[in-house]
């Protein structure tokens, strides 16, 4: 009863039209295996190595660019680790299609509506590229691009896989690891981009309230 409810109200929250032909999501926890991500799911990415959340809130980085700032959150319960799967601008791609590997997506924040985003900047603690959360829904480019690489022999994105995030402006593999910040998010994770493939570049699709497989018409 409590994932129904979940699910209906990020449905309401998220403003989906039932004409869309979606009326309800697929909830699903991190025990469940091999739900297939589509467009439109809300959802949760896991740090392989460390098992935090990516996650955003409305603090900016005090240096850099100075965007919405984007760390490693330790807390699986928190809201602010929530992420819409949204196609890249200008393609065929529709809410509930699913998603191969190989595929541009953007990633919106959903409680800030920003975009994941990435540029030269550099990280605050390691000094690799900034990831930040940027734009809104009528403001996005191509530095929220990232392209989506499935790991191993899947080419259908699904939960629980391994993938990895490739910036597409910059070449920066998402990336997280173990130094923390000491001060305003104190106890998380940096979030950064490195340009070369590393275990801690790894992510998998967790928590989350995933749309249902479009019908092919």
């Amino acid at each position: 009863m409590a994932l129904g409810f979940f699910a209906l109200a990020l449905f309401l929250f998220l403003g989906l039209d039932s004409e869309d032909g979606y009326a309800s999501y697929a909830t699903a926890s991190s025990s469940s295996e091999g739900v297939e991500i589509t467009y439109g799911s809300v959802l949760k990415l896991m740090h392989e190595r460390s098992k935090f959340r990516l996650h955003s809130h409305d603090v900016p980085y005090g240096s850099g660019s100075g965007q919405q700032s984007v760390t490693g959150f330790p807390n699986v319960d928190d809201a602010n680790s929530y992420w819409i799967v949204r196609p890249e601008p200008g393609t065929s791609a529709k809410q509930g299609d699913t998603i191969k590997s190989g595929t541009i997506i953007r990633l919106q924040h959903m409680r800030t509506r920003k975009w994941l985003h990435s540029h030269l900047h550099a990280s605050p603690i390691s000094g690799n590229l900034e990831v930040s959360c940027f734009g809104g829904e009528s403001e996005s480019d191509t530095g929220d691009f990232w392209r989506l690489t499935i790991e191993g022999s899947g080419k259908i994105w699904k939960q629980d896989q391994r993938i990895r995030l490739q910036h597409v402006d910059t070449g920066g593999y998402l990336h997280s690891h173990d130094k923390k910040y000491s001060r305003i998010a104190g106890g998380q994770q940096e979030v950064c981009g490195v340009r070369e493939k590393r275990a801690d570049n790894v992510w998998l699709a967790a928590e989350g309230a995933y749309l249902p497989v479009a019908e092919s018409k």
